[in-house]
């Protein structure tokens, strides 16, 4: 697979891989992740495009090939969106599909809550009820990063996500400022005014996500998805997911 693209957007330098012909969809990456790991690697490119689809997987600032920033006010759910509609100007494309996964939900939400009007439909893979749950203890998470002795974390959230970064080579320092600006809560009352057809599709063992059909319900119209068998990590490419996903892409709406 060759470098990804680099986009000079009005606020970052995001990068990004422009795969395939046909109907564009956006894919988001989740947190610490990065578009090569999350979509690549995991055949959802490749699934996609012979469905029909041209994919664009960018990396999120302070994630993979993206530039990085090092302050928590840099970062955010309507940053990240901002960003995601910012390559959208740049390539041209004024209305797509949008997945996303885990962080990459939330973003996803993001864009169908201030940005509808470019989203055709929307699925919101590894995130339930989580999204609109009162935010969690993201310190915990930020202080496994930033420390140099990764054998002292205790906490079981932080010593998956830092064991997660140092496989995909992150910056883990970019990455702590990015997590804790995850405290700024997407509400029910968000949620209820999307307008955008939803697929919510979680592992039935994620209890980083939690329940898909609990969200679904808060989202006119929305549609819900149990992946049996599946934990927040191992669903992110399994096919069930992948099958779920390209049902609703074809589906009326």
């Amino acid at each position: 697979m060759n470098q990804p693209n680099i986009a000079k957007l009005p606020h970052a330098r995001i990068a990004y891989y422009d795969i395939g012909e046909g109907k564009p969809i956006v894919l988001i990456h989740g947190f610490a992740s990065n578009a090569r790991v999350n979509w690549i690697g995991t055949n959802w490119v490749k699934v996609l495009n012979e469905a029909g689809y041209r994919c664009i997987a960018l990396d999120n600032r302070g994630h993979g090939e993206s530039e990085k920033f090092y302050e928590p006010h840099q970062y955010g759910p309507d940053i990240f969106a901002r960003d995601a509609a910012d390559l959208l100007d740049h390539l041209g494309i004024q209305r797509c599909a949008v997945m996303g996964y885990s962080m990459g939900a939330r973003i996803t939400a993001w864009l169908c809550m201030h940005h509808g009007e470019r989203v055709t439909k929307a699925i919101f893979g590894g995130m339930g009820a989580r999204l609109v749950a009162p935010p969690g203890n993201y310190e915990n998470i930020a202080a496994a990063l930033e420390t140099d002795e990764p054998d002292t974390i205790a906490d079981p959230g932080g010593k998956m996500f830092r064991k997660f970064a140092d496989a995909t080579g992150s910056d883990r320092m970019a990455l702590a400022a990015c997590i804790r600006p995850s405290r700024q809560r997407i509400t029910e009352g968000d949620v209820a005014k999307i307008e955008t057809p939803v697929l919510v599709a979680v592992g039935e063992d994620d209890d980083v996500g939690g329940s898909p059909q609990v969200l679904a319900d808060l989202i006119p119209g929305a549609k819900a998805v149990s992946l049996p068998g599946l934990d927040h990590m191992k669903a992110t490419g399994a096919q069930p997911f992948k099958d779920a996903a390209l049902d609703f892409l074809k589906g009326a709406g």
